[in-house]
């Protein structure tokens, strides 16, 4: 099974802004960055702690993920 995030093209943005335009619409954007990051994880997944809140005598202490974060392959799916 393969997964993929939805890309628009630039064409259909283009149009849709022309649409706008022609007939005096009004157009709201919205922001999805953070779309991943309200995503349920379905295993468990751990990772380093990350630089700033490493304490001493628990350097070799790991992070369990509650909530999806980026640059993780899980997140798309």
């Amino acid at each position: 099974m393969r997964f993929f995030s939805p890309v628009v093209k630039y064409t259909s943005i283009r149009m849709l802004l022309a649409i706008v335009v022609q007939f005096d619409l009004e157009l709201e954007q919205i922001d999805v960055k953070t779309s991943f990051v309200h995503d349920e994880l379905e295993e468990k997944i751990y990772m380093k702690q990350p630089e700033g809140y490493i304490q001493k005598g628990k350097e070799n202490n790991v992070c369990l993920l509650n909530k999806s974060i980026y640059r993780i392959k899980q997140s798309p799916r």
